[in-house]
Order: structure tokens, then C-alpha cells, then sequence
């Protein structure tokens, strides 16, 4: 089922939709979705590295303006919305303990998980509920999130045919890499925080 989604994916990279679909879900994952935008921006990178750069820019502006729509759910919808989303994920004790510690360092904290394959929602919702300074937030998203879809952006760049044939033929071995890093991000939420 993966292969299939990886497949249809790199078909649809080179078509018109493509970046609106990478922008739906960047925006999305930052304040209330669980599909991170690498899982678009991986295999349109691949499909055409000359514009990685390109979807990097449209995945990071698209996540800091999902960054705000998860500060106005902290701030403004809490109750109507951020508690149920976070009792559907599962993290209010969470978001309790989280919530103090952004309090005390907050531009860290933010930039830390807009960086890390961590559910940054939870952060963005955080940071809403507890009123963080909003430029905090707009320079962390950018500098963590930027940092992180440039960083996978300039390595496709550069080794973009590579990348594919490695994928091509270990795919099933990194899909479950993949899929230990998202579901350890959710761990570390759950768990360590």
C-alpha cells in the first residue's frame, strides 16, 4: 500500500496540482493534521529536483501559516476545538507539561519541534493557550520548519537520481524507518514530555 502511495505520488509531482496539495498538507500538519508534508515534498523533489527548492519554500510558508491557525486554536478555540483535539490524539497531560515548559523557553521549544518529526501541532496549539509572543512563534516556524524542508530540498537537489534508485530498492526497509520516526515523535510527545 505504501509503494502504491509513494508510486501515485511521484506521478502527480510533475502535475498541476502538485503544489497545492503539498501546501494543503504542510498547512494542515502544522495545526490539526498527523500526515507531515515530507510525504509530498520527499517524492516531488525526486520526481524534479531543479524545483526542490522551489517546494521547500511552498512547504515552509504553508506550515507557518498552519503555525498560526494552531495558535488560533490555542488562543481563541481551546475549548471548542484544542481540547478535543488533543483528547483525540491522546495528549492532555501532555500539553499540560508541554505548555509550562514553552512558557519558560519558548523560542527553543518552538523552533525544536518545527524542526523534528514531532507532532508540531501540539506545540503550535501550545503556544496559542499559554499566548506566546506571536513573532516567537513566526521566527521559530520559519528558521525550524524552513530549516528542515531546505535541508531535505538541497540533499534531493544534489543527489536527487540517487535518492530514487536507494528508494527504489530499499523502500520497504525505509518506509519502516519512516514510520518508527513519525511514531517516535508521538512517543516522545506522549511520554517524555
Amino acid at each position: 500500500m505504501l509503494r502504491r502511495l509513494y508510486d501515485w505520488t511521484l506521478a502527480r509531482a510533475a502535475g498541476p496540482q502538485a503544489e497545492r496539495w503539498l501546501a494543503g498538507i504542510s498547512f494542515a500538519n502544522s495545526s490539526f493534521f498527523p500526515v507531515p508534508p515530507d510525504v509530498m515534498q520527499i517524492p516531488m523533489s525526486i520526481a524534479r529536483p531543479e524545483r526542490s527548492l522551489r517546494y521547500a519554500a511552498v512547504s515552509t510558508a504553508a506550515s507557518v501559516a498552519g503555525a498560526l491557525l494552531g495558535y488560533l486554536i490555542g488562543s481563541v478555540l481551546y475549548q471548542a476545538v484544542g481540547v478535543p483535539l488533543l483528547q483525540f490524539y491522546g495528549y492532555e497531560a501532555q500539553f499540560a507539561e508541554f505548555s509550562r515548559t514553552i512558557a519558560a523557553n519558548g523560542f527553543w521549544w518552538m523552533a525544536a519541534f518545527a524542526f523534528l518529526p514531532v507532532p508540531y501541532k501540539v506545540a503550535t496549539i501550545a503556544a496559542g493557550s499559554i499566548s506566546l509572543a506571536l513573532p516567537v512563534l513566526v521566527i521559530a516556524s520559519v528558521l525550524g520548519r524552513g530549516g528542515r524542508f531546505f535541508l531535505v530540498a538541497l540533499i534531493l537537489r544534489r543527489y536527487g537520481a540517487t535518492a530514487e534508485r536507494l528508494i527504489d530498492r530499499y523502500f520497504n526497509q525505509l518506509a519502516l524507518a519512516a514510520t518508527v520516526l513519525f511514531v517516535g515523535g508521538f512517543v516522545v510527545v506522549r511520554y517524555a514530555l
